[in-house]
């Protein structure tokens, strides 16, 4: 008996007891109905078991409870060790974004801390700043990755939090403070709680609009290059293919974002306390009033740096992830950064979750190994021609609110272009299906943090637990979004786009091949 006390006081941790009889209870369920029933129901159970252990990433960091899943299903066979290295490799791209641009913000702390703190002093006016904070992140999200616009967002956020925290403690500006410890905060929590409630609307909001941009152009998102190169259109072709259905929706999603804001629904609507935006414009004079030429420099610099970020990026210099490893070089050479250990805590927040991620394609190689979506596209290809475009855009939408977007969009366009080569479908019907597959990967998948990677990050991102933002709440504050965001994609596709793409194809703005 003491044996088995010891057991549970070191298995996951300070996790309450019943969530380690849930992940043990899953351990013991998943091989029996692998052998008993069938393998296609024990990956479905697999998948589920992984969203759980995602919803209550507060309770326990996702990898362990997850990782330990994993690693049964290719012990019973699941999936091989092999698979999982090709799906990781696949996906390396963004393992490598995760690694260095993550940490390259960092370096850029200061300039976005001052340049945030300075457009929150001046904009008063919670509505505009919302509008502001979803139009930006939209905006860099076309032409950027949404996990880069996400880990920006983090970054001030965390920024913003740690000046109030350390007042609200009884600290000064610049003393060093543990900001995840409230123990000080007595009087002021209260005014915490509602700068917590102000933070995670202005995340959402930033997350959702890194949806509405990413949606638009081929390198929004990756699946978006995917389908782009199996449907062999340039970069205003996509645009012009997908805008029927993108424009409308950011427009909505404008809508959406104003009136959730006015209204104060689904946990939107937390305006800046009076208090803490004292305490920031505080700071910003006292940060001005202190600041030496070379601290001027350095913010010059690192402005340059971001100009370069973006620019690289956009025009696709190199590899997201090798733009994000120069941004490290020049930021830490520059500005005088020699120190390793400093160094590595630039990667403390980023490397967790690239083995998270590690994880989340172990569970995309089972997916593919047991053929567990081939039944639905099965079904979506047999249907008649005008049902296709509603099904693509539902199944893929469903699927992407429970896995990985870039998985699903992959698949379902590799199977549509076998279709297509096989005579099965004509050219215009796949690109219309192109178009259904791209928007129903991006719009519903907002619905939960594991639908998107920049949403599982900031989900499981530090910041996260601080301003209480877990999965239940999350999935809360993007569901009016997300009925917007798929009911008007939905709508636009069926309606609009079949005659939208007729009318540019006549006036040669788009080539019928």
């Amino acid at each position: 008996m003491h044996g088995v006390n010891v057991f549970f006081k070191s298995f996951l941790g300070k996790s309450p007891i019943w969530y380690k009889y849930c992940i043990i209870a899953f351990l013991i369920a998943n091989p029996i109905i692998y052998y008993a029933i069938s393998p296609f129901a024990a990956g479905w159970l697999l998948v589920a078991e992984f969203i759980f252990t995602l919803a209550m990433a507060l309770k326990c960091y996702p990898l362990q409870p997850g990782g330990l899943l994993t690693i049964e299903a290719v012990v019973i066979g699941m999936t091989s060790p092999h698979h999982i290295k090709e799906e990781v490799m696949a996906n390396f791209d963004v393992i490598l974004l995760l690694m260095f641009m993550v940490a390259g913000i960092y370096f850029m702390k200061q300039l976005l801390l001052y340049a945030f703190t300075k457009l929150l002093i001046v904009v008063h006016s919670k509505k505009r700043l919302a509008l502001t904070f979803c139009l930006s992140a939209a905006f860099l999200s076309a032409f950027l990755d949404a996990l880069t616009v996400i880990a920006v967002i983090i970054s001030v956020g965390t920024g913003f939090y740690g000046v109030y925290h350390k007042v609200a403690s009884g600290n000064n500006f610049e003393d060093s403070t543990d900001i995840t410890n409230d123990d000080k905060i007595t009087s002021k929590k209260e005014i915490l709680e509602q700068f917590r409630a102000f933070l995670r609307s202005l995340l959402m909001h930033a997350g959702v609009g890194s949806a509405l941009g990413g949606v638009m152009t081929m390198v929004g998102e990756p699946q978006n290059l995917i389908i782009a190169g199996q449907a062999e259109w340039s970069f205003v072709e996509f645009f012009l293919r997908i805008a029927p259905i993108s424009v409308p929706v950011l427009v909505c999603g404008i809508i959406t974002c104003l009136l959730v804001e006015h209204f104060s629904l689904f946990g939107y609507g937390a305006k800046l306390p009076k208090k803490v935006w004292v305490v920031l414009a505080r700071y910003n004079q006292s940060k001005e009033r202190k600041m030496s030429t070379q601290d001027r420099y350095k913010l010059v610099l690192q402005g340059l740096i971001g100009i370069w970020l973006v620019v690289g990026l956009a025009l696709h210099l190199a590899d997201v992830g090798i733009i994000g490893l120069t941004v490290i070089i020049l930021t830490t050479a520059f500005c005088g950064v020699t120190d390793e250990h400093t160094i590595g805590r630039s990667f403390q927040e980023s490397m967790p979750f690239c083995a998270l991620l590690v994880v989340f394609f172990s569970i995309v190689a089972v997916i593919n190994d047991l053929q567990l979506f081939k039944p639905i596209i099965h079904f979506v290809l047999s249907a008649d021609p005008h049902s296709q475009l509603s099904l693509f855009y539902i199944f893929n939408g469903l699927l992407s609110m429970i896995s990985d977007n870039v998985f699903v969009g992959t698949v379902y366009i590799t199977e549509a272009k076998s279709a297509y080569l096989s005579g099965a479908l004509n050219r215009e019907q796949f690109d219309l299906i192109a178009t259904a597959i791209n928007t129903g990967t991006n719009l519903p998948s907002v619905a939960t943090p594991n639908g998107q990677a920049a949403f599982l990050f900031l989900l499981t991102s530090a910041f996260a637990p601080l301003i209480r933002l877990s999965y239940g709440r999350m999935f809360i504050m993007a569901l009016p979004y997300t009925i917007v965001l798929s009911g008007v994609g939905f709508l636009c596709l069926e309606f609009l786009l079949p005659e939208a793409t007729e009318l540019m194809t006549q006036w040669g703005w788009i080539i019928s091949r």
